[in-house]
């Protein structure tokens, strides 16, 4: 399960994110609450309007952010943005504790964090196939989602307490402080043991030669649309966690416990995908349909203990689907493309938002809270669907050959190509050394 860690860079990379990790969601807690219940009175829609520029930038400037992804240091790259992201922070922090922070303001701060984070996404996943072999990307891809929701499981319900203890600005402080954790993990990294990075001089073209690439590969395609349906509609917790804890009676505290809860079905699915040997289609598709039928389950639940209890399948669902949708796509993808792929991948997911964080919370204030939570259910639904014919309709899914009831899909595994050399590539000289003697006219009419 944790074959990644013999690697030290990994290592040093994991427990950095940890501590970083759950600072981000002390913070994305605080940000929520302040929104919700400090700079507007309970307006899902404005909630929404925040995530929407948040998670916009990363769609906006995916021919850029895959672009530098792949051209430039990961490592450098994440140092820039981690840094970046500290001090956006760290303002954040000494509006609120002055008490002149505004919603127009966190508005603008929240489209920071987006276009930071926009470079900051794909470099990070592509740097994580940096670090160890092909062979263990799909285990530190699940090791990389395991850290995540370890941090889930802490940081909302520490933030939630913290709010009420000492305020929302001192959370924010908190989660500037956990940055060092980050920075001084990259920093610690032998860069003499990272992966090779794989030059490809015909790879040029941008987003679009990541976006051809996609093209071409049908299960990508699939892939793609089925997070797509499930992060725009089904993957607005925030919203759904917020106001069903209000519907509740809860405060901030009962907020943040939602998310942790949440946070142990995460945790858990990405455990148990770290055990497996690779990432596969199959356990996608089955995820995107339990995530639809645990969501349905959850509006039906009459109160706030039964609510949290169903939380922790949507969790286990949610994660195990992007952990094998994002350990897919890394070790099925041609290297030198990775980055715009991934860059590619993060739109998708982060991208979604802009689209469905808006709808999830007009749907809230229109309706209800569990109406919202029930189209994000019937979203999974259709993505589960979707797999499925997928599957049938490409002949993958098929009959073993020796059993009569069970049924094996064909999965794809990635191949090393051989490229043919560059015309350019051949060197003049080298013929010049070795000439060929061309008999002349004396030698012909001597034989």
């Amino acid at each position: 399960m944790f074959r990644s860690f013999r690697s030290f860079n990994y290592r040093t990379w994991f427990f950095g994110a940890v501590v970083s990790n759950i600072g981000g969601w002390m913070q994305a807690t605080a940000q929520d609450w302040v929104v919700l219940t400090e700079l507007t009175d309970n307006d899902a829609t404005a909630m929404g309007a925040t995530m929407a520029l948040q998670f916009g930038p990363p769609l906006v400037l995916v021919s850029l952010t895959g672009w530098v992804a792949d051209r430039f240091d990961r490592r450098r790259v994440l140092l820039v943005t981690q840094s970046t992201l500290m001090l956006l922070a760290v303002a954040i922090a000494v509006l609120l504790l002055t008490g002149v922070m505004t919603l127009p303001l966190m508005l603008c701060f929240a489209a920071a964090f987006g276009i930071t984070n926009a470079f900051d996404a794909p470099a990070r996943q592509a740097f994580v196939s940096d670090m160890v072999s092909l062979e263990d990307t799909s285990n530190a891809v699940a090791l990389n989602s395991a850290s995540f929701n370890m941090a889930r499981l802490i940081g909302p319900a520490v933030g939630g307490l913290l709010i009420v203890a000492l305020g929302s600005g001192w959370v924010f402080i908190a989660n500037a402080v956990t940055f060092l954790a980050m920075l001084v993990a990259l920093m610690l990294i032998r860069t003499r043991e990272l992966v090779p990075r794989v030059v490809n001089s015909r790879s040029g073209g941008g987003l679009a030669a990541g976006f051809r690439y996609v093209m071409g590969r049908p299960d990508l395609v699939v892939v793609f649309v089925m997070v797509f349906l499930i992060g725009a509609f089904g993957m607005n917790f925030p919203i759904f966690a917020s106001t069903m804890a209000l519907e509740f009676g809860r405060g901030a505290d009962g907020y943040g416990l939602l998310s942790s809860v949440l946070a142990i079905g995460s945790l858990a699915g990405a455990l148990l995908a770290a055990r497996r040997d690779r990432a596969r289609v199959r356990v996608l598709v089955l995820a995107a349909g339990g995530f639809g039928v645990a969501s349905v389950i959850s509006t039906l639940m009459p109160s706030y203990w039964t609510y949290a209890a169903v939380l922790v399948f949507v969790g286990f669902s949610t994660v195990t689907m992007l952990t094998t949708a994002n350990g897919y796509v890394q070790t099925t993808t041609d290297a030198a493309l990775r980055g715009r792929v991934l860059a590619l991948y993060m739109a998708v997911i982060m991208g979604s938002t802009p689209i469905g964080a808006p709808i999830a919370g007009w749907i809230v204030d229109a309706f209800s809270a569990r109406t919202s939570i029930m189209v994000g259910g019937l979203a999974g639904i259709v993505a589960f669907s979707i797999g499925i014919g997928w599957m049938l309709w490409s002949g993958r899914l098929h009959r073993q050959e020796h059993t009569r009831f069970l049924l094996t899909l064909d999965e794809t595994r990635p191949l090393s190509v051989v490229r043919a050399m560059e015309p350019t590539s051949f060197d003049d000289r080298t013929a010049a050394t070795t000439p060929i003697r061309l008999p002349r006219d004396d030698d012909r009419r001597a034989d």
